[in-house]
């Protein structure tokens, strides 16, 4: 499912214009977005927590040339699905 096809069935589910619900749907995500960038967790009540992670350092192989390669530290998004989420997709 796209991002506009979310907007498309929540305007037809609330008569709103599409336009208002690309808005608010666009709004949200960016806020989501800059939420993790500063470090923050964003915990959505039944639906899931989305939270920043380290992943260390390591070695890493070129699968073409067979050499090591040095990986460094990054920053990874992580999401945990909460229990309605859970239950419902089950």
């Amino acid at each position: 499912m796209t991002k506009r096809e979310i907007v498309m069935k929540i305007a037809e589910e609330t008569s709103l214009k599409q336009v208002d619900v690309k808005k608010v749907v666009q709004g949200t995500l960016d806020h989501i977005t800059s939420a993790l960038v500063s470090g923050e967790t964003v915990e959505l009540r039944n639906f899931g927590v989305f939270k920043v992670k380290s992943r260390g350092a390591r070695i890493g192989r070129n699968p073409k040339t067979g050499a090591t390669v040095p990986i460094p530290e990054r920053k990874v998004v992580s999401f945990k699905s909460g229990m309605v989420m859970k239950k419902k997709v089950k």
